[in-house]
């Protein structure tokens, strides 16, 4: 289980004219937060630096990388990567373009401008927990669906989609936990599973 934000959020403080414009992305993997952070360099093309962060939990470990693009190693990416280790946020990237205003700040002055655009940006995001569950799909009857759509509600776990054909097959995310509750106590359940295929992993919100 981990923390992290359930929307994208943007931030930008002013510091002797230089502009530091953060912006901060939900992700899921380390090629998804590569992308992003290629699409807000082209976004900003004509700015001096566009300095990033990133935290990505998977099963294997938490994955953390950082790039100051050109400032004063330890200046830019550190920072802000510390800012998401102090919260505890995961599958986050942020990322904070400079335009240079003429005037150097100091090693110490863009530790705070970059820190400070972060913060300000993840000031207006709320934290949600999610966890590595599964996307999986499971059929049953017309007859039994009310009773499955209860027992989902129950247990807190998310109905995602359901297709009617002759039987309604559904699919739902559901941690590992869950799914082998369901599996272990099949027979008892008040309702009866046609059949049940697991499609893949997925971050889930708890």
């Amino acid at each position: 289980m981990f923390k992290t934000i359930n929307q994208n959020a943007s931030g930008e403080i002013v510091e002797k004219k230089s502009k530091f414009i953060a912006n901060i992305f939900y992700v899921e993997s380390v090629e998804e937060a590569e992308e992003k952070v290629k699409e807000v360099k082209k976004q900003h093309f004509d700015a001096r630096h566009n300095c990033y962060a990133f935290s990505i939990y998977t099963k294997e470990g938490i994955i953390n990388r950082f790039s100051d693009d050109g400032e004063p190693s330890g200046t830019a990416g550190a920072p802000m990567l510390n800012i998401l280790n102090s919260k505890n946020l995961t599958n986050v990237l942020v990322v904070v373009t400079r335009y240079f205003g003429g005037i150097l700040l100091g090693t110490g002055g863009l530790v705070r401008c970059y820190t400070g655009a972060t913060q300000e940006a993840l000031n207006s995001i709320e934290e949600v927990e999610k966890d590595i569950g599964l996307e999986t799909k499971i059929e049953v009857s017309y007859s039994d669906f009310e009773k499955f759509k209860y027992y989902l509600k129950q247990n807190d776990i998310k109905l995602a989609n359901s297709e009617y054909a002759e039987n309604i097959i559904s699919i739902i995310e559901i941690t590992d936990e869950k799914l082998k509750l369901i599996e272990k106590n099949m027979y008892e359940l008040n309702f009866k599973i046609l059949n049940m295929n697991i499609i893949g992993e997925k971050y889930i919100e708890i």
